[in-house]
């Protein structure tokens, strides 16, 4: 089959958005009208998660389909000290489509190894600019005249941007002024989101305007020692939990959801410009984010910790060809990093490396069989591991006396109770603690 039977593939992430940061997802604080409409055209993933609840390892995940601790990867520090390998930097998403025949770009924040910039994966870089500048770009691409197929990933920074609500709060003056000096379209950005309505008390935004704090506010019981890690890992993350009101939680809340809005006025353009060019039909649209947010669960904000907050992610995948439009798909285990490559090369109809233990979810998708679909899925942190399947979730970090939580996330989706101390279920977490080794055993061979 020649080229021009293949569809388009369009890839718009954002950065640091929990899967329950859309309007299609049941969140009545935020409007998010082009996420939707990719959702009701689509099919959205409710258990999609991310490899790694931090920038450069999911990332990297996402370019290659590998499991970024198999590299020693498993943090923002260590993608800046880790060669990878060129036999992988050679099969990333990006060289195996510009070798099939596909134009191929890449548009906004990379943070991945130094050895892995756009052009190297096999992309034209399009603008370095992470925002509307980036919005832009890509619709320019879109317009360009082209007799191939093309690849083009989008990758927005915002809601991101609320990393430096708790970041600024407790920084120190010359801290302050180096934010101020390097972070400055960041720190407009939040604070306009961070403004509230006019004309509006105070008493009336926080009781009627602004999301409550969530339900799962408090820290959870009993709270693994390795958090406290995590907390000590940046003072701001300590800080945030200790002194911040939680007046000022819901305003974090507030802005979080303003920041959302940002980006998806921007994704709203990109697709704009596939339906007045009528690419739109041909054109397979993915839409996912690299991790979440913690957004005041467990009185937390960033990421890294491995509660439902930070690892869950959106996932929506939009097709002429979708079996069901407005799905949304509360089986199956996914995983952006593990899954997106191959996907992306059974849409294309390429071949994908050998060695990837990632599937596709195109059968899903178009309501296939997915009998020998995975029954747990791995998701790593720079602090220790989890798995989870179709009811619980086990997580085993690496320092502390107290390392394990198990969840029960059907009858506690917020992760309030750690029943890891309950005899009855033993079996269940001995089981569950079994196929975690088994799985990094696997990534480390």
């Amino acid at each position: 089959m020649n080229n021009y039977n293949k569809p388009n593939i369009l890839y718009l992430f954002t950065d640091q958005q929990s899967s329950a940061m859309m309007s299609c997802a049941g969140n009545p604080y935020l409007q998010t009208p082009a996420m939707d409409s990719i959702a009701a055209n689509g099919i959205r993933f409710d258990r999609a998660y991310c490899s790694n609840p931090v920038c450069a390892p999911s990332r990297f995940s996402m370019m290659t389909g590998q499991m970024p601790g198999k590299f020693g990867i498993r943090s923002n520090f260590d993608a800046e000290n880790v060669t990878v390998p060129l036999k992988i930097r050679k099969k990333t998403i990006g060289c195996l489509l510009k070798e099939n025949g596909y134009d191929t770009a890449y548009g906004g924040k990379v943070h991945l190894p130094p050895q892995m910039t756009p052009e190297d994966m096999g992309f034209k870089y399009l603008a370095r600019d992470q925002r509307d500048e980036l919005a832009n770009s890509c619709v320019e691409f879109i317009q360009d005249k082209r007799n191939r197929p093309f690849m083009l990933i989008a990758s927005f920074i915002n809601p991101h941007d609320i990393c430096y609500m708790g970041i600024r709060d407790f920084a120190n003056q010359s801290m302050k002024t180096k934010l101020m000096k390097n972070k400055q379209i960041e720190i407009a950005h939040l604070d306009k989101a961070l403004k509230k309505p006019s004309g509006i008390s105070t008493d009336d935004f926080l009781n009627h305007i602004a999301p409550p704090v969530p339900n799962n506010f408090e820290p959870q019981n009993p709270e693994p020692e390795a958090i406290k890690s995590i907390l000590d890992q940046r003072p701001f993350k300590r800080h945030t939990r200790e002194n911040w009101s939680k007046e000022t939680w819901q305003l974090h809340r507030w802005a979080y959801c303003r920041l959302t809005e940002i980006v998806d006025r921007q994704i709203q353009q990109i697709i704009n410009a596939l339906k007045q060019t009528n690419q739109f039909e041909n054109t397979v649209i993915i839409f996912s984010s690299d991790h979440g947010d913690m957004d005041g669960s467990h009185q937390m904000e960033h990421k890294t910790a491995l509660y439902e907050e930070a690892t869950k992610i959106p996932l929506i995948i939009s097709w002429k060809d979708i079996k069901y439009p407005g799905t949304v798909d509360k089986t199956h285990l996914v995983s952006n990093g593990l899954d997106l490559v191959p996907t992306i090369c059974d849409f294309a109809q390429i071949k994908p490396p050998d060695e990837l233990e990632g599937m596709s979810l195109k059968p899903i998708i178009e309501n296939t069989n997915t009998y020998n679909w995975r029954k747990d899925l791995h998701v790593e942190s720079e602090f220790g591991d989890m798995i989870t399947n179709s009811k619980y979730k086990y997580v085993l970090y690496d320092k502390g006396t107290n390392r394990e939580q198990l969840i029960d996330l059907q009858s506690d989706s917020g992760e309030i109770n750690n029943l890891i101390e309950q005899p009855k279920l033993k079996q269940i977490k001995n089981t569950l603690r079994n196929s975690l080794f088994e799985k990094i055993k696997q990534y480390k061979n």
